[in-house]
């Protein structure tokens, strides 16, 4: 009865992988990960450091594929719901060949693609394809696998197969593509996703209410103790491990609290490394030993004198750029100890006096500036700030400032009417949801979040009160119960 499906399954997979794909044996798990070293490359976080939206896009999309190819593992998994991810691909030398969508300006571009495949070959495949990545590699390390041209290894067919439901029906397998416009409803739906999520994002915010008490305590504790100015964290760590944190930093406090009394004013994050921040922030690398936080709070001194120097070196800039004030926006830019910043700022004061530029004295008062090391061309931000690289040329730099300077002053003006605004409108979405919390990423903009919260003030949503709500790119519930939200949520029937 089905003699005749297994030809025609096969003549049709040879449309969408290449030949070797068919006789080629399963991969491993390590042998997954080795085969996306090229994607990790082109899609790493830390590679987005001056593009904060992006980054942190792709460690959410890293995230989710990461329980992708873990469930995918499972012994005994029949099938996976259709996961749909964006990327921002970074330009590189295997994906930069012609015929692609064009880059931004900054040398990325969004990539989007849904995963609905059933085992690891076909999903490393289809990710490296989608990427425009090459294969080459998969195929020579494959012991099973045939030699071909590379022409006919290097991209899949974009149109998927349709079988007909009575293939699915006689088989037993899950069609995809009802899965897939499941998804697509339920993904883009906000009622629909919190009255699917609602119930286990309570239970999860009831359960950590006692841990959430136990930190909000030790944060006190310690603050009081050392005279902190504050204690935040860059990463997103659950409660738990937050605690753990503070625990720790506690029992080193016991020991040596003279020493820790050197960071009075101070605030402390923690963070991947230790070091004194950009902007004077105590950093603690919560993989560093003891030994190594209380180096750092012994050399908090002679951090103090260096950041006195940088000021003074923020100040001679500001006098030569006249009057434009040398900012640093720990949201906006990637995360540089005072030692990198130091040199970023000396690099680019010595070529400002080498190459004196004539601005008329504080006539670019009140305008703003950043500093960073891309190699790109200043750009004027749309928050009314200017991106000004390191090594940028003085005499395009003089010529970019006064011809933008009037545009940065409306963007920032702009910029702070749309401060009141977001305010406003926070306050009274959390008076009317009843919030315990409402709050955003550092990726989200304010027009973003103004554009969210007056949709949100027009819904009824009674699964929102007492929650913790964040504005964010994706749908999630956090492993405390709080509630993440894409800032550009759907309503009603969702658009195809």
């Amino acid at each position: 009865m089905f003699c005749h499906l297994k030809p025609v399954r096969r003549s049709c997979l040879e449309k969408i992988f290449p030949r070797w794909f068919l006789s080629s044996r399963a991969l491993s798990g390590a042998e997954a990960v080795n085969a996306l070293r090229p994607f990790y490359f082109a899609v790493h976080p830390d590679f987005f450091g001056q593009h904060p939206r992006e980054r942190e896009v792709n460690e959410n999309s890293l995230k989710r594929l990461s329980v992708y190819l873990e469930n995918l593992q499972k012994p005994g998994f029949k099938s996976l719901k259709p996961t749909q991810l964006t990327f921002y691909v970074r330009e590189t030398e295997q994906n930069s060949s012609e015929g692609q969508e064009p880059f931004s300006t900054s040398g990325f571009r969004a990539v989007k693609f849904t995963l609905h495949t059933r085992d690891l070959l076909s999903t490393v495949l289809y990710i490296l394809n989608s990427c425009s990545l090459s294969i080459e590699h998969i195929q020579s390390s494959n012991t099973n696998v045939r030699s071909q041209p590379l022409k006919e290894a290097t991209r899949m067919s974009d149109r998927p197969i349709k079988w007909d439901k009575s293939y699915y029906y006689f088989t037993g397998f899950k069609d995809p593509h009802e899965d897939l416009e499941q998804v697509s409803r339920m993904e883009t739906t906000l009622t629909s996703w919190l009255d699917n999520n609602g119930k286990s994002a309570i239970k999860k915010l009831r359960n950590s209410l006692p841990l959430r008490r136990e930190l909000d305590r030790l944060k006190d504790d310690l603050s009081q103790q050392l005279q902190l100015s504050d204690i935040r964290w860059q990463r997103s760590w659950g409660i738990a491990h937050r605690c753990s944190q503070l625990h720790s930093l506690g029992r080193l406090a016991q020991h040596n609290l003279e020493t820790l009394k050197n960071a009075k004013g101070c605030t402390i994050i923690f963070t991947d490394r230790s070091g004194m921040s950009a902007v004077g922030h105590v950093m603690l690398g919560t993989m560093d030993v003891h030994h190594h936080w209380t180096k750092l709070f012994e050399r908090l001194p002679s951090y103090f004198d260096l950041q006195r120097r940088l000021m003074l070196l923020e100040d001679q800039i500001s006098y030569l750029l006249g009057g434009i004030q040398v900012v640093y926006i720990e949201e906006l830019q990637p995360v540089l100890t005072l030692e990198e910043y130091y040199s970023l700022l000396d690099v680019f004061y010595s070529r400002l006096v080498k190459n004196r530029i004539p601005f008329h004295p504080r006539s670019l008062r009140g305008l703003q500036m950043i500093l960073n090391s891309d190699r790109y061309a200043p750009s004027l931000h749309e928050l009314g700030h200017f991106n000004i690289p390191s090594l940028c040329d003085p005499a395009n730099l003089q010529w970019f400032i006064l011809t933008k300077a009037q545009q940065a002053r409306d963007n920032m003006k702009r910029k702070e009417e749309l401060k009141v605004i977001e305010n406003e409108l926070i306050q009274a979405s959390t008076k009317k949801f009843s919030l315990e919390k409402f709050y955003k990423e550092p990726s989200v903009s304010s027009i973003q979040m103004v554009d969210c919260c007056k949709r949100l003030l027009e819904q009824s949503l009674p699964y929102l009160q007492g929650m913790h709500l964040c504005i964010s790119h994706f749908y999630s519930v956090l492993q405390d119960g709080d509630l993440c939200i894409p800032w550009n949520w759907k309503d009603g029937e969702a658009i195809k």
